[in-house]
C-alpha cells in the first residue's frame, strides 16, 4: 500500500509542468542574432515551430469508403 502511494504521488509529481517563461542557465545566454538580423530572438521566438517544421495538412480525408479505381500499373509479379 505504502509503494502505491510513493508511485501515486511520483506520478503525480511528474505531470506538473513548469508555467514560468524558459530562461537560460546561469553563466550562459541565449544563442548570438542570425546571420543579418540586428534584433535578438526571445526564448519564446526560438522555441517556435516555423511552418515547414509542423505544415498543415492539406489533403482531404475521406469520409466513407469508396471503390478504388483500377490502377493500370498494379500488376502481378513477373
Amino acid at each position: 500500500m505504502k509503494n502505491l502511494a510513493l508511485l501515486a504521488l511520483a506520478c503525480v509529481l511528474a505531470a506538473c509542468g513548469q508555467k514560468a517563461d524558459l530562461t537560460p542557465a546561469k553563466g550562459a545566454s541565449l544563442p548570438p542574432a542570425p546571420y543579418g538580423t540586428e534584433v535578438q530572438p526571445s526564448s519564446a521566438d526560438l522555441l517556435a515551430v516555423d511552418p515547414q517544421a509542423a505544415p498543415d495538412r492539406s489533403v482531404e480525408l475521406r469520409t466513407r469508403s469508396e471503390e478504388r479505381q483500377d490502377d493500370p500499373f498494379d500488376l502481378p509479379p513477373e
